[in-house]
């Protein structure tokens, strides 16, 4: 019996095709209908996996339009399943809207686990990753200063998305709000042949990618503010102290 009545959000490769999981080939296969960001970029990944759903473009210029129409499509027991060009739909990729649609409509929607760039990028920087937040791309004009100024004091550690033409003017801004001792992380092209991390301070990774033009997919890994005063919680960058009884 395939699926019905569902929306799935389906993570797609970043990378290397392989990253698919069984599970949501067989979502895909079975869907009533797959909703991509880009359908020329999805039929690739569907071609590669033999799948033959009917593909429907949605998409941040569309999804205001479109909405209302998948939802209904769900409602009347079609299963229908969201890809993005690569990754987890929602995540700085369109997908919010129809899941709150459709959870708003007491829609089933089931999240299949799978690949995102912000979690590979963190975990292989080095710095804290047992708290973290996660900003996505920042905004390109308004808020911008603002939103950086308030990230200064942030004590996670803290992951960015930017464009390769872009990375060298956010790290000068980064090291100008942060301080360019602060440690940091850039993530290149991950799950792909030419995966690279640049580790170091921010001054040091700046300097690295004014000499060498970064290429690909870019995640921004920046070390929050270490909290070294006398509160409660100064030492929670550090080892945890053994037991007592150790």
């Amino acid at each position: 019996m395939g699926v019905s009545g569902k929306l799935y959000i389906v993570p797609t490769p970043v990378g290397n095709l392989e990253d698919m999981s069984f599970r949501a080939v067989k979502v895909l296969k079975e869907a009533d209908l797959i909703l991509a960001e880009d359908t020329r970029t999805s039929a690739v990944l569907l071609q590669h996996y033999d799948i033959r759903g009917k593909l429907l473009s949605h998409h941040k210029f569309n999804e205001h339009q479109t909405v209302q129409m998948i939802r209904d499509r769900i409602l009347a027991g079609a299963s229908v399943a969201l890809v993005s060009d690569a990754g987890t739909p929602g995540i700085s990729d369109p997908g919010f809207l129809l899941a709150r649609t459709c959870a708003a409509e007491g829609i089933e929607v089931q999240t299949l686990p799978g690949a995102t760039a912000c979690i590979p990028a963190i975990v292989s920087s080095g710095l804290p990753c047992d708290r973290f937040c996660f900003e996505g791309f920042l905004p390109q004009k308004k808020g911008r200063r603002t939103l950086l100024s308030a990230l200064a004091a942030e004590p996670r550690t803290m992951v960015f998305y930017e464009s390769p033409r872009r990375l060298v003017k956010t790290l000068e801004e980064f090291a100008e709000t942060f301080g360019a001792e602060r440690p940091c992380s850039v993530a290149r092209e991950i799950s792909k042949l030419h995966e690279e991390h640049v580790r170091g301070t921010l001054g040091e990774v700046l300097a690295h990618f004014r000499a060498v033009e970064p290429k690909g997919e870019i995640v921004v890994v920046v070390g929050g503010l270490r909290d070294d005063g006398p509160r409660e919680h100064r030492n929670k960058y550090k080892d945890p102290a053994p037991p007592e009884d150790a």
